[in-house]
């Protein structure tokens, strides 16, 4: 997606909390940029995972240069779009989660 990479990893231990983790470098800008995003991956989160997320998984968004910019509502439409296509398998082709 445009504004963030998302990772997701089934942990396989029986626990069925989703986890989420976030990054942000420090190419993206200085630190009041950076936790500015974290702040609203962990909205999104909040928002998206609840009801799209993994059981059992741990979720991991890593932020993109020009993720900040980006429209909340656009970001949590392409969090959804991300975690939709990652439920669908592809044809012919097994994908991890």
């Amino acid at each position: 997606m445009p504004g963030f990479v998302l990772l997701v990893r089934d942990r396989k231990d029986g626990d069925a909390a989703m986890r989420l983790g976030i990054t942000v470098t420090k190419k993206i800008g200085g630190a009041v940029v950076r936790n500015r995003m974290k702040r609203r991956f962990r909205a999104l989160a909040r928002q998206v995972l609840p009801a799209s997320g993994f059981a059992g998984a741990d979720h991991v968004l890593i932020g993109r240069e020009g993720g900040i910019e980006r429209d909340y509502a656009q970001l949590a439409g392409e969090l959804e779009k991300a975690l939709r296509k990652i439920r669908e398998p592809r044809h012919g082709k097994a994908r991890a989660r």
